[in-house]
């Protein structure tokens, strides 16, 4: 029970990381590319993952966490794959309208789902699926404004929806499967994603925006954002890894989600961005669907948590002998039997 209290606080405090974190890293960005005109987000993502990956190298040097070897085609295929992700959804954003961007982000979550049914056998309850209906009907809602289409936007957010959902599942996976925290994870990968920006991002500024980010005025202030910005994405490199990690990548879309609603209302509030009844309206049913499809995550939780007690309790009683003294002859037929799991509980603005 300690053991199950430990892992929700942490969880808890997993996703309050997330959320300040992309909040925060949303407002200095904002700052830094319409106030002080600097729009070169690949590029600015690149140097977010190259501090990120130099804070944890001092961090391993003393002694924060562990290094633990990871085989060196998935570490790198990893980070090459996340890169690739980001860019993509930076051309998808720059080559489609707002409206269609938003559409694309919202694909994520239905896509995840279905890979995760049809190559790691999960299953999602009819109640889980309800409330993801809902969620992703209110964030539509809410940020949708036009969708137009033209055929490259198409592809591109096609293959950026694919690559962010098998680049999140991955995550999920390689963290359980060699049982690694996220720091340890985002220490070997993120060198990856960072030199695969690196090498893309100026080219891809170029074609996006037609400026050269070598040719900007780098001025004090200028200077300064990009220091706050990049001490800001460390968080939220930490935050998604753990996330994920805690949880899945399911959960931290819907997590995605509510940050971008947390921005538009902290946009009206506080900055005076354009507001209207759609924006309400939509924020209220997707703080509803989030809110049901907790409550849903939890009540699957603890029907686990029950049904691996039960089994544990079984194996016990059939590797003890003086249990069986103790208490009688016990049929094996009597022994409570674990049933299948229905659900196993598992980047809105990227770093």
């Amino acid at each position: 029970m300690t053991e199950n209290k430990g892992f929700q606080l942490g969880t808890i405090g997993a996703l309050t990381l997330s959320v300040v974190s992309s909040v925060s890293i949303v407002i200095c960005n904002k700052a830094l590319m319409s106030s002080l005109h600097f729009i070169f987000a690949t590029t600015l993502t690149s140097w977010h993952l190259l501090v990120t990956f130099c804070s944890l190298h001092v961090a391993l040097w003393m002694k924060f966490f562990e290094h633990k070897p990871i085989e060196s085609q998935t570490v790198i295929g990893f980070g090459i794959l996340n890169g690739i992700s980001i860019g993509l959804l930076n051309l998808s954003l720059g080559f489609n309208s707002v409206g269609f961007y938003q559409m694309t982000k919202l694909a994520i979550i239905p896509c995840t789902v279905f890979l995760e049914t049809l190559f790691l056998s999960k299953k999602f309850s009819r109640d889980i699926k309800i409330s993801l209906a809902v969620l992703l009907l209110g964030v539509g809602i809410a940020t949708i404004t036009d969708l137009q289409l033209n055929i490259l936007g198409s592809i591109l957010s096609l293959l950026a929806v694919a690559t962010t959902c098998v680049a999140q599942i991955m995550t999920n996976t390689i963290q359980k499967k060699y049982k690694i925290s996220s720091t340890q994870l985002l220490y070997q990968s993120c060198l990856y994603q960072a030199m695969t920006l690196l090498i893309s991002g100026p080219f891809l500024d170029k074609l996006l925006t037609t400026q050269n980010v070598f040719s900007f005025n780098y001025t004090p202030r200028v200077v300064g954002f990009i220091v706050l910005s990049c001490l800001i994405a460390i968080s939220v490199n930490f935050s998604t890894f753990l996330v994920i990690g805690k949880t899945s990548p399911v959960t931290y879309q819907v997590l995605g989600h509510l940050k971008t609603c947390l921005v538009l209302a902290f946009g009206y509030c506080l900055l005076r961005d354009p507001f209207n009844w759609r924006n309400i309206l939509g924020i209220m049913v997707a703080m509803v669907g989030m809110i049901l499809y907790s409550y849903y995550c939890t009540l699957e939780n603890q029907k686990k948590a029950e049904e691996t007690s039960a089994l544990s309790q079984a194996k016990e009683a059939e590797s003890d002998p003086l249990l069986h003294v103790e208490t009688g002859t016990t049929k094996l037929s009597d022994l409570p039997v674990s049933k299948d799991s229905v659900w196993e509980s598992n980047k809105d603005f990227r770093a």
